[in-house]
């Protein structure tokens, strides 16, 4: 019977409350999710000349990455959906955000980017995990995961420093937080050769963090590093 619950109990709007069979509203999706931004197809930042394909930042010094889908901005309301899910415990949510970038990777004008292979959640420290209960990119990539029928590597990547969060800090000193903080799992280091990875993560602000793991997969034959974020801050 709980399986069926959903069909009978009343469905609310994560950003309106208002009802809704729908995580979102079309209302709030459409003015809040329905990105029309033209932004750079490596770090997805947003781009005033229409014609341009990469921004001058990726230009002058490309990222180990090779591109990034966002669904949104990280502004208001939108960051209620982030850290209700990452601070309030609202595990709801990151469904939501997994059928959201569901979509846009599915979108028409992003299947350039192709799909990647094999899916892997940006990984907490076992410090962040005992504190937080959950890791938020991995519970955002298990639906993800389903819905676009790849494969997920949960333990292949591991944080073995424990890093003070990157919106804290100021830009210079992101990159030597983050320096050094992530490991692969020698017993899964055979799968990474050749393959195309998703990394997933809940907010891009500087791309930081994601330039790091992306750089350790490719030291070890990774192929392609797509990044997968539900929201891009307008900020680097």
């Amino acid at each position: 019977m709980q399986n069926y619950l959903h069909y009978f109990l009343p469905t609310y709007c994560a950003l309106c409350k208002t009802a809704s069979k729908t995580g979102i509203c079309s209302a709030c999706q459409e003015d809040f999710i329905n990105d029309q931004q033209h932004r750079c197809s490596i770090c997805a930042i947003p781009i005033v000349d229409q014609k341009a394909k990469i921004c001058g930042r990726c230009l002058k010094s490309p990222p180990h990455f090779d591109t990034t889908i966002a669904c949104t901005d990280y502004l208001a309301p939108i960051d209620s959906i982030v850290l209700g899910l990452k601070f309030a415990g609202n595990l709801s949510y990151a469904s939501i955000i997994a059928q959201q970038l569901h979509d846009r990777i599915k979108h028409p004008l992003n299947t350039q980017y192709n799909l990647a292979a094999i899916i892997c959640p940006v990984p907490l420290s076992p410090q962040r995990l005992r504190t937080r209960g959950f890791n938020q990119a991995l519970e955002i990539a298990r639906p993800l995961s389903t819905q676009l029928a790849i494969p997920l590597q949960a333990q292949l990547l591991w944080r073995i420093k424990d890093t003070q969060q990157q919106s804290r800090l100021h830009p210079d000193e992101r990159y030597q937080n983050v320096q050094h903080a992530f490991a692969i799992n020698p017993r899964l280091m055979h799968l990474i050769e050749g393959q195309h990875f998703g990394l997933v993560d809940d907010v891009m602000t500087t791309g930081t963090t994601l330039n790091e793991i992306a750089k350790l997969l490719k030291r070890y034959g990774a192929a392609r590093v797509s990044n997968y974020v539900f929201a891009r801050t307008n900020r680097d």
